[in-house]
């Protein structure tokens, strides 16, 4: 873990292929990295977090064909749900960028120049099988059986074979460079796609078409006329894109290389194996990092359209809570493996642990301050062996465990470390019993009160990045200055309580209200 390190943080996302509408696996991806993004900056890091949507390509000129309508129509409505989701979902972005930008096509034939430049472009004839739906070319041997003698990708997704005129990438060119790359240790992670990565690159790369003939949807290729650049090509620009290039900006100076590129793992051969390949051909530096997640399950099941079990994740935040449903997908799922949701497991964790643990933990505490010193911050009247024992286990969890995890992207331990310190608050109140100590020893509630105020103002702190709107909520109630609410501002005021003396504590108002199983999943 880095503890002092303060350089410039680049995160980004996948962007969206809006097609359809947004679905929980799209939410899961943005809910992770601005949890990367919020947990950064809290470090004291500049962060720069990009999203979006990826609008070129066949898949979204057939989907518009269907409808009878345009594709920039098409890609107008469906950009619009996912920038709703993201706002709603609360979902920190500094930039929502769209592949239909002016901007991005400048950007995207820039990039295509200075790759023929390096002379690793070259027309050709492309024949072989094709995956509209994954927008990817398949070799023969990567191809599976599928009903009726019908061939289907590795994703299982329809392929189709296709012939036209083709720009070529020289992608064998760049092997040895890209399995030097894989190696490095931390350019790809989990190890499991990194091996993957390593193995298909060793079984040897072809050249790789790059443009397209048969239709118009995309970005044009320049002195050719009639191709549009392969979707991939412009899609994986768009990280340079939104820093300015091919202008030499302050961003791009700044932050590029990205320190982070957040993606599925049905798409990590597009970023660590063409991407990488397209930036050492165009002379600019590779990312820094690239991790694949898991797929979010359905109960178990991948979700789609035909199996009529794809969830709308606006719809879980309405039903439960924006903060609700962002704590579950971080403390439910390791992360970077699969996953399985469903609404009874969202009601539990979030009844049990940051409502009976965590909320009503700080109802309590806060709750007695605000009946029992009318308000008033309670005073440190010496300390305690088990006052001293519940500061290090919290100190631990929250200047040591939780950010270390985070830095290590291994979110589901973070919080469950988090958690951890919530349980120990909890039997430290049980033990030494508030309640009692009012009537017997008022001096040593008032320091069990102000060890609890301390421990919980830190615990709000930490969780921020996964439950930002409660933990805000929880902050202000508290009265603790926005410039303290990083974990070197909680660090520093340990032993003495954190808002001004004059703050009057109230008895605050349920930070998570129980949830209830809606009456159609009940059964």
């Amino acid at each position: 873990m880095a503890e002092t390190d303060t350089s410039p943080f680049y995160i980004t996302t996948a962007i969206n292929y809006p097609n359809g509408r947004p679905h929980i696996g799209h939410a899961y991806e943005g809910i992770a990295a601005d949890v990367i993004a919020r947990f950064q900056r809290m470090r004291g890091r500049e962060v720069h977090f990009q999203t979006g949507t990826d609008e070129h390509g066949l898949k979204m000129a057939r989907k518009a064909e269907e409808q009878g309508r345009t594709p920039r129509e098409l890609a107008d409505e469906m950009s619009g749900y996912f920038r709703e989701m993201d706002e709603k979902l609360n979902i920190s972005f500094d930039r929502f960028i769209r592949t239909v930008e002016p901007e991005h096509h400048r950007a995207s034939q820039a990039i295509w120049e200075r790759m023929a430049e390096a002379g690793d472009l070259y027309l050709d004839r492309y024949e072989g099988w094709y995956s509209v739906r994954d927008e990817a070319y398949y070799d023969e041997s990567e191809l599976k059986a599928g009903e009726g003698g019908t061939r289907l990708s590795p994703q299982d997704t329809p392929v189709e074979w296709t012939v036209e005129e083709s720009w070529f990438f020289r992608l064998s060119k760049y092997q040895e460079p890209l399995l030097e790359l894989l190696k490095t240790p931390g350019f790809l992670e989990p190890a499991s796609r990194r091996n993957e990565m390593i193995a298909f690159v060793e079984q040897g790369l072809r050249d790789l078409s790059v443009s397209r003939t048969s239709f118009d949807w995309g970005v044009k290729v320049p002195n050719s006329e009639n191709h549009v650049m392969y979707v991939w090509v412009d899609a994986l620009t768009n990280y340079l894109t939104g820093l300015g290039f091919p202008d030499e900006t302050q961003d791009v100076a700044k932050f590029w290389p990205a320190s982070l590129h957040l993606i599925g793992k049905d798409i990590v051969r597009f970023h660590t194996v063409y991407w990488p390949a397209f930036l050492m051909s165009a002379k600019l530096p590779v990312p820094k990092a690239v991790f694949g997640h898991g797929f979010l399950l359905n109960r178990g099941q991948k979700e789609s359209k035909s199996l009529g079990n794809v969830t709308d994740p606006l719809d879980l935040a309405d039903k439960f809570g924006v903060d609700a449903l962002r704590y579950f997908l971080m403390r439910e799922v390791a992360f970077g493996k699969d996953g399985s949701y469903s609404a009874e497991a969202i009601v539990e964790r979030a009844n049990g642990e940051l409502g009976n643990a965590f909320g009503n933990l700080a109802q309590r505490t806060l709750g007695f301050i605000a009946k029992n010193l009318d308000g008033s911050l309670p005073q440190i009247f010496g300390h305690t062996d088990a006052d001293n024992a519940l500061f290090e286990a919290v100190d631990r969890a929250i200047h040591s465990e939780v950010p270390g995890h985070f830095e290590e992207l291994s979110l589901q331990q973070g919080v469950e470390a988090w958690l951890k310190a919530v349980f120990a608050c909890n039997a430290y109140i049980d033990s030494e019993a508030p309640w009692t100590l009012r009537k017997t020893d008022p001096e040593r509630m008032q320091s069990v009160l102000a060890t609890l105020y301390i421990c919980i103002a830190q615990l709000a702190t930490a969780i921020q990045p996964v439950i930002p709107e409660s933990a805000q909520k929880l902050l202000d109630a508290m009265g603790i200055a926005p410039e303290l609410r990083t974990f070197e501002g909680i660090r520093s005021h340990w032993y003495s309580p954190l808002a001004e003396s004059d703050f009057a504590i109230l008895a605050p108002k349920p930070l998570f209200p129980r949830l209830e199983l809606p009456e159609e999943e009940v059964g």
